[in-house]
């Protein structure tokens, strides 16, 4: 398997236009994925997790725009391609798995012709018998006997109703596939059990993951690598293992001593105060006004994203002094 990126997001931006003025949803935001890895996209809410899948996806729409960047699928940046042509990418190429199967699903389709409607969009050339069939190899690869596409929303369990969306995601075998949340509103035996189920798809197919999720014991679990944003921006990239064991950014310090554990039973940390609102950030460091370590050069510029370790991104100015780093060139990606 070729270790180029299949996904590159570069210096992208997304922008929402109120009467308010301008909002930055999305800044700057550099990732790459390569084929068959897992990536963790984690962060409060309201940091902008989902609005970089839906830039991913080319689904943002007014009064938000992308307002600057490249997003490169293979060969091909998607911010140039015409609406028409990015309908069919996506589902085919890159597909998302959505937040709240409750929510995503038709409740007067059948599951199967919920599949079978993103084929016959894609306009693949098909007859109706070899379109059942991708619908039921679907269902099966999610673990789903095939008899449920014959089934309504309603008649599904929370698990089966997140199993069918994961069906429709992946049903055109995608190069990528974004999971918003996919273990929302479930239980923690059900969790477990989507979780195995994406993970043995995406073995079949060879395909790459960004999961996005605020629970970092679930990361920690199932991803190779890890992206935490705060407030549009992204603060730190890195190996799973090593976000947990030495993570540099006091954003990410803090996310990850609010998991609860045996060995602190009933002592629950959480992180003081609250996400300022996109539209009011502080100067400087957009942690800074709940950063334990802030300084008074935090409030002066955000800190530029720097490798400080091999791999191992942080956007932070406790590094500045004594570290070298390798700050990422204007409209490159980084690399890792």
């Amino acid at each position: 398997m070729s270790n180029e990126p299949i996904l590159r997001v570069n210096n992208l931006d997304v922008h929402y236009y109120t009467d308010a003025g301008t909002v930055v949803a999305n800044s700057g935001i550099n990732l790459e994925l390569r084929p068959g890895e897992r990536l963790g996209l984690v962060g409060e809410s309201g940091s902008g997790k989902s609005t970089l899948a839906l830039a991913i996806l080319r689904m943002i729409k007014p009064p938000g725009s992308i307002a600057g960047g490249e997003i490169w699928l293979g060969d091909t940046d998607l911010t140039k391609l015409t609406e028409e042509r990015v309908r069919h990418v996506r589902g085919n190429e890159i597909s998302m798995v959505p937040q709240g199967a409750m929510n995503s699903l038709n409740p007067v389709m059948r599951i199967q012709d919920q599949i079978i409607d993103s084929m016959v969009d894609h306009n693949l050339g098909l007859s109706k018998t070899q379109m059942v069939e991708m619908a039921n190899d679907a269902l099966r690869s999610v673990e789903l006997d095939p008899k449920v596409g014959r089934m309504y929303p309603h008649e599904l369990s929370g698990g089966m109703k997140q199993r069918a969306c994961i069906a429709i995601s992946v049903a055109m075998n995608p190069k990528v596939i974004i999971a918003d949340e996919p273990t929302s509103a479930l239980d923690v035996i059900t969790q477990r059990q989507v979780m195995e189920t994406l993970g043995k798809l995406q073995d079949q197919l060879g395909s790459a993951i960004i999961l996005i999720g605020h629970d970092m014991g679930l990361m920690a679990q199932f991803v190779d690598r890890l992206a935490v944003m705060y407030a549009g921006r992204l603060v730190e990239l890195g190996k799973v293992k090593e976000m947990f064991t030495d993570p540099l950014n006091p954003y990410t310090q803090l996310l990850i001593k609010s998991i609860p554990g045996l060995s602190n039973k009933g002592d629950f940390t959480g992180i003081p105060g609250i996400t300022p609102p996109l539209s009011a950030l502080p100067p400087g460091c957009v942690f800074n006004d709940r950063c334990p370590h802030a300084m008074s050069i935090c409030k002066t510029a955000m800190p530029p994203l720097r490798e400080h370790k091999p791999t191992h991104w942080a956007a932070c100015y406790l590094y500045e002094n004594g570290v070298e780093g390798k700050v990422q060139d204007h409209g490159q990606a980084v690399r890792t």
